[in-house]
């Protein structure tokens, strides 16, 4: 188990609308979640950007300007904090986030490690959103690791499902990555992984011995069992309005300090301390502040 527990906070998602949930959409706002976050335990902020335009706050943006004002903005209001930025884009135009991550030069930042058809189905039985695939496939992850090691970036290798776990080793084996890899355990999207505490042992079966890694649990509260049995097994742990908008009790939060200050308390239970920035950032092979 490691000791300390490494918190990241994901301050807003990729279309949340922000005239129904509370979500940052401005560098400024960015910044003030990032603050509140930091404060409450957070040594991470994983980061999306959204179009700046009126009206269009809920729609993603991959321009490099919006980007590197989003982190600017951050890295002035937390000077430690580690930056952790999105790259998720379908279908086979991902310039845009090679180029936000040329911008930005963020410390670590997420690498779809595989494939998923992405879907959702209502209680009538019809489709939430018309079917589609997150498409992720080798050329596609090694694009986004060639243009990571060019920006001194950690990947975080993000699995929707158990074979994708797999696939990550399977990187390591043919050379796309050297090195441990940083697993995320992405679990309770609908077509992927449940949130299932039960789960968690088998995954850590199956990911590289000695790697570390985080959970990211969508949903309400149902998904706080497994944050907990992620603290109690060595893993590191993710929340933020991104993922959720409901603490233990089902009761809802309009800020990101909440979900972090949780996490912060399941990790205490358990034995674990937070980990600072500083120590964040030697836990995971990041280069230190000064050195930034």
């Amino acid at each position: 188990m490691s000791e300390k527990a490494i918190i990241t906070c994901s301050v807003t998602g990729v279309l949340t609308d922000p005239n129904q949930h509370h979500v940052p959409v401005t560098p400024e706002q960015l910044a003030a979640e990032a603050r509140r976050a930091y404060d409450a335990g957070a040594s991470v902020v994983h980061v999306h950007f959204r179009q700046q335009q009126e009206g269009k706050g809920h729609l993603p943006s991959w321009d490099p300007v919006v980007a590197k004002a989003c982190v600017d903005a951050m890295r002035a209001a937390c000077p430690d904090i580690i930056i952790n930025q999105t790259t998720g884009v379908v279908g086979p135009n991902y310039q845009g986030p090679l180029d936000c991550l040329r911008a930005t030069r963020p410390e670590m930042a997420a690498c779809n490690a595989g494939s998923l058809n992405y879907l959702k189905v209502r209680s009538n039985g019809s489709w939430a959103w018309p079917p589609m695939l997150f498409d992720n496939q080798p050329a596609k992850v090694q694009d986004f690791l060639d243009v990571m090691a060019e920006t001194q970036t950690l990947p975080e290798f993000e699995c929707f499902d158990v074979g994708i776990v797999r696939c990550v080793g399977m990187y390591v084996e043919t050379g796309m990555y050297q090195g441990l890899p940083e697993y995320n355990f992405v679990m309770g999207v609908e077509s992927g992984m449940p949130a299932d505490p039960d789960l968690l042992p088998i995954l850590l079966k199956l990911k590289i011995k000695d790697a570390p890694w985080q959970t990211t649990l969508i949903g309400r509260s149902e998904i706080w069992p497994a944050h907990l049995r992620t603290a109690e097994l060595g893993g590191h742990l993710r929340s933020g309005l991104e993922d959720t908008f409901y603490l233990p009790d089902g009761s809802k939060v309009t800020s990101n300090a909440p979900l972090v200050e949780q996490l912060a308390r399941y990790a205490r239970d358990v034995g674990r301390e937070v980990a600072t920035p500083a120590e964040a950032r030697q836990m995971l092979g990041l280069a230190a502040l000064s050195e930034v």
